[in-house]
């Protein structure tokens, strides 16, 4: 069986008043990609944040790489190998594709290598290279979030609705570029498309108002007409 690279267990979140996450549990298998869906509130993003530490008012245990990260600080997080390319991208519009790169190295140095194994994935960015990166285009930009976030050898990447506004034909281009990443990659992504989510997907977990509601294999969801209009509301076939 595959080992469970993160496992989260009665996770609950607060933020201020409000309770987001009301008890989830869910695994990610390692050198898999785990599809996190739901609607939209459901706390998909407050879950990809708790993860990382991001919230304080947290309970229950979230296991990484064997053991409990809960009440660890966001820097210590991802020096354990977690990396997080939230919805927004957080790129510096007035820095260059090469200097946000840069910076995410933890040195400042970046490995030729590595960077040319990311060029395989974004050929745009070595395009653009010593262009400002607020001058890219919106899926050159999501491009340069994940390449961020990958510069360095990362045991989990959290990625945050990768095709979101996104035109159709950057999608189907983002959506090759994590089939390749995944091959050497294990991740766990939130995904509104489900057409994306269908072809990168190997497992899933489906939230609905803080809790998860479904876990299972992507091609069982797939398979089944029924279960996705239980939980998601509409079939993936109906909405592309």
């Amino acid at each position: 069986m595959t080992r469970s690279i993160l496992k989260l267990e009665g996770v609950q979140t607060h933020i201020g008043h409000y309770h987001i996450l009301h008890g989830v549990d869910f695994e990610v298998p390692e050198h898999g990609t785990t599809m996190l869906l739901g609607r939209n509130g459901a706390g998909k993003t407050t879950c990809l944040r708790t993860i990382m530490s991001l919230w304080n008012q947290v309970e229950g245990k979230i296991e990484y790489d064997g053991k409990d990260i809960v009440g660890q600080s966001t820097f210590n997080v991802a020096i354990d190998g977690i990396a997080y390319v939230p919805e927004d991208m957080g790129i510096f519009a007035m820095l260059t594709v090469k200097e946000n790169m840069v910076i995410a190295a933890r040195n400042g140095e970046m490995d030729t290598e590595r960077l040319e194994w990311i060029f395989n994935f974004f050929p745009a960015l070595k395009k653009f290279w010593n262009s400002p990166a607020g001058k890219l285009s919106g899926g050159q930009k999501q491009m340069l979030a994940v390449a961020r976030a990958i510069i360095e050898p990362r045991k989990l990447l959290l990625v945050d609705e990768p095709s979101k506004g996104l035109a159709p034909a950057i999608i189907d281009n983002m959506r090759d570029a994590f089939i390749e990443l995944k091959k050497d990659q294990t991740m766990l992504l939130v995904e509104q498309n489900f057409n994306f989510a269908k072809a990168v997907g190997d497992t899933v977990a489906v939230m609905d108002n803080g809790v998860i509601v479904h876990t299972g294999t992507m091609q069982e969801l797939v398979e089944n007409e029924e279960l996705q209009k239980n939980l998601l509301g509409l079939s993936m076939d109906s909405h592309q």
